[in-house]
Parts: C-alpha cells; structure tokens; sequence
C-alpha cells in the first residue's frame, strides 16, 4: 500500500485526505451503521478526532468513550484505539494525525472485523 494513497473504500466505510503536510495528515473517516475500524496502535503518530455527523463509540487503550457531534477524543502515539459506529446513521470524524510519518502502514491491527489482524 501506497503512503501517498489520498482515499480508500474499506469494508467498514471510506476515508479520504483532506489535507497533509510535513508533520501532520487530516482525513475525513465515514463509518457505516453497524460498522467498526481495527483495534490498532500507530508507531510514529498520535490523532485528534472531531465528530462531525452521528455518535462515535470509541475505544482507546481499553476504556470507552461516546463523543458526539461537536466533541473530540485524542488518541496519544502508541495507545491501542478503534472507532466504532453503533448507531443507525453515518459517522463521520475529521481525523488530524501528528508526527514524523503518517504513512498508511503505520498500522498494526490487534483485532479486526474483517481478518486484516497485523501490520498493515
């Protein structure tokens, strides 16, 4: 997988790149009803996510917090993190990601949905 990729369908929705620079990417993330991203650490960056549509369920080195539309969840470098979609509208999160790489293969997937488990 390309570091340079910009969008992606994914089994669980889509996300694309709004803006990206040295030290810094910001992506849009929608996530189906029902639907779920890995559970996954990053080496190398730390993210920021802002609700903008729906609730978020998301769980960040084991403990759960909702956040609505309007409110943020900051995921520190190396915390083991997922989003979840439990409602029955779309969600959707701009994501500011922070560090040295922001490269799509800084991820490594502890468990997954979708049998993607590993590095990515």
């Amino acid at each position: 997988m390309s570091s340079h990729e910009m969008s992606a369908e994914r089994p669980w929705g889509r996300w694309s790149v709004l803006d990206e620079g040295p030290g810094y990417k910001v992506k849009r993330i929608e996530v189906s009803p029902g639907h779920r991203l890995s559970y996954q650490t990053h080496e190398h960056r730390s993210e920021h996510w802002l609700v903008v549509a729906g609730t978020a369920t998301c769980i960040i080195d084991g403990e759960t917090v909702v956040a609505r539309l309007g409110e943020h969840v900051d995921v520190p470098v190396g915390a083991a993190h997922r989003i979840c979609n439990n409602g029955d509208e779309q969600l959707v999160i701009i994501e500011i990601q922070r560090g040295h790489y922001t490269g799509e293969d800084d991820i490594v997937r502890l468990e997954d949905d979708y049998s993607r488990c590993g590095t990515s």
